[in-house]
């Protein structure tokens, strides 16, 4: 989410709690099969390995999320304060995502950290300084949610299980897209946060999943990803769906009943579609499952399908 505002970050950060996939005996097999690594990161960096990371700290809570999907928890050594689930509650913190500890991360002895790519050149330069490595990454669309995981699986040794992951979640994607194939597509305004209003352009992750859900964005004209919009032009446009993830720190306050979102007629029927913030604010291996469940608020005659 590298130009969501920093409001958004704290959202951002809720954890998926996943069931990681594969063992320490996977971890060695693919590692002794790939040897040195060198990729270029979200940043434009060049970042190189000597092998596989065994022990990494990542500041960014999907990361977090992506790596305990690969099977990774075990070369976790950190986190960060807005990270939470069993794979990670025992692990210590090295405070925020943007400004950790540095000292406390550098006593963890990573052999990667994962950092934001809007990240200060300031902290990236200071690990330089300390050995760590760091490997940027930024999540706008689910173009990146695939390639992140690609990366990730290459720089944690777990190559094969990340092209198994983006298997499985493209799978889980195409069939909800396919579930709601010639339905209306309902138009919809997903709510980052409530004073002033502010949503999610068309082409950042979750727009595109309630595209595959069966709805369409309610300011489909938009270039910026995180538009702060006026309450004005909501009444005016009358999203026919409005979408507020709830759930964790950070949520809008919203109150379907304050002035402005009384007007909507959305309100006034069914009242906003409340969706688990921890799900649809990590773009990483929940992205199908977030498809599943923005499909089912959108489409309830196709739920469960």
């Amino acid at each position: 989410m590298s130009i969501a505002p920093r409001l958004r970050r704290a959202a951002l950060a809720a954890v998926l709690a996943l069931a990681g996939g594969c063992g320490r005996a996977d971890v060695r097999a693919d590692a002794a099969a790939e040897g040195a690594i060198t990729l270029t990161d979200d940043a434009g960096r060049t970042v190189t390995l000597p092998r596989p990371a065994r022990r990494v700290v990542s500041l960014v809570p999907s990361a977090n999320q992506t790596l305990v999907g690969l099977g990774a928890a075990g070369q976790l050594v950190g986190r960060t304060d807005f990270d939470r689930g069993p794979a990670l509650d025992s692990l210590p913190s090295v405070g925020g995502g943007l400004d950790p500890n540095l000292e406390k991360l550098a006593s963890l002895r990573p052999d990667l950290v994962i950092g934001w790519e809007t990240h200060k050149p300031q902290l990236r330069e200071r690990l330089a300084e300390l050995g760590i490595p760091v490997f940027a990454v930024k999540t706008e669309d689910t173009t990146d949610v695939f390639r992140i995981i690609r990366n990730l699986g290459r720089l944690t040794g777990r190559a094969p299980t990340a092209d198994s992951l983006a298997t499985r979640l493209r799978g889980e994607i195409e069939a909800v897209r396919a579930s709601v194939q010639g339905l209306p597509r309902p138009s919809v305004l997903f709510v980052v946060w409530n004073d002033p209003p502010m949503t999610a352009g068309p082409g950042t992750f979750v727009m595109q999943l309630i595209g595959v859900a069966g709805g369409k964005p309610v300011f489909p004209e938009v270039t910026e990803l995180w538009p702060t919009v006026s309450m004005e032009e909501i009444v005016r446009r009358q999203p026919e769906v409005v979408v507020v993830p709830v759930g964790e720190s950070g949520t809008p306050r919203f109150d379907a009943r304050s002035p402005g979102w009384r007007e909507l007629k959305a309100m006034r029927g069914r009242g906003p579609v409340l969706v688990p913030a921890e799900l649809v604010n990590l773009p990483g291996p929940g992205v199908g499952e977030t498809a599943r469940r923005l499909r089912d608020a959108l489409h309830p005659g196709r739920a469960g399908r």
